[in-house]
């Protein structure tokens, strides 16, 4: 089973110097400079993003030590609803903020293949109501991986004084679907909406990637509103990213640019808000293995990610 909603054929493309793909992603980021799913198969994912005079918004230093993560209980079946979340501090600069962090896959999915397999609309068409996800040859879960970095997120922006929202947070035995996901954006009337991935691509292909909203409109689906800020949100994301992993863009997807541009996934298609994708790394890869399984490296991530958020919401 493919690891995402749909996996597009991609053409391995040359490589730039990392130097030069840094420069790419730090056009639209103030202070970048030079700081630095089941299967093998290609990513998720093409168009660079032009740069943004509004990208120069303080961000947060990433901790020296990764944040403890609480150890998730094990699934169970309870009714389809977003995860609660711990109530935000008081003030901060991220005050009055809401954020919907959305952890992609679920690591019980590979046991409810019946549900996860049900078509649902997304607009344009109809696909899969979830998927399984990839995992690293040694048997890391890309589910796994998800929760872990969007817990970190979470207490990055809460201590901003964002109102964070998980769609799921370990609590049902499969999904959300992916129709679901994106309503649970849309009812919060979310600022703005990231969901967290890894993708599972063939060894050699290496980086993150972002992935933006297309201009969609058909049956519920319509980005009209959405695709330029959500654009805006991707490419903080993706600059700050670097800044705060040292990781290179995809050598494999958005030609260099860590952005790519899609119009068939649900999550986004169906999206009111503001919302992008963000793949980290691919785990069928054994040096984005390596990255990937580290605790400290995963610390890093949901800084970059949360850097990213930040700027965008400050503006």
């Amino acid at each position: 089973m493919r690891h995402d909603e749909s996996v597009p054929p991609t053409a391995r493309r040359p490589k730039l110097s990392a130097a030069a793909a840094l420069t790419v992603l730090c056009l639209g980021v103030s202070g970048c400079g030079g700081d630095s799913g089941a299967q093998a198969q290609p990513g998720k994912g093409g168009d660079p993003a032009p740069p943004s005079a509004a990208a120069s918004a303080p961000v947060t230093a990433s901790p020296a030590t990764p944040s403890p993560v609480r150890t998730s209980p094990a699934p169970s079946k309870k009714p389809a609803s977003p995860s609660p979340s711990t109530p935000a501090p008081a003030s901060g600069p991220l005050s009055g903020k809401t954020v919907v962090i959305d952890p992609g896959h679920n690591p019980d999915n590979h046991l409810h293949t019946a549900e996860i397999n049900r078509q649902v609309d997304i607009g344009t068409t109809h696909k899969e109501c979830d998927t399984t996800g990839t995992s690293t040859n040694s048997g890391y879960a890309e589910a796994r991986f998800t929760l872990d970095v969007s817990h970190r997120l979470r207490t990055l922006l809460q201590a901003q004084g964002a109102k964070v929202i998980l769609t799921y947070d370990d609590d049902r035995a499969f999904g959300p679907c992916v129709d679901e996901r994106a309503r649970i954006g849309n009812k919060a009337g979310a600022d703005a909406v990231v969901s967290v991935h890894a993708d599972g691509s063939a060894v050699g292909n290496r980086g993150f990637h972002v992935i933006l909203p297309a201009s969609v409109r058909g049956g519920g689906a319509d980005t009209s509103k959405i695709v330029g800020p959500s654009r805006d949100l991707g490419t903080r994301i993706a600059g700050l990213f670097v800044r705060a992993t040292g990781s290179a863009p995809s050598n494999y997807i958005g030609g260099n640019t860590g952005l790519d541009t899609r119009k068939d996934l649900g999550g986004l298609n169906l999206s009111t808000v503001p919302k992008v994708f963000i793949e980290c790394g691919n785990m069928r890869d054994p040096k984005d293995a390596a990255l990937l399984t580290s605790a400290g490296w995963r610390q890093k991530a949901a800084q970059g990610i949360a850097d990213g958020i930040s700027s965008y919401l400050r503006g």
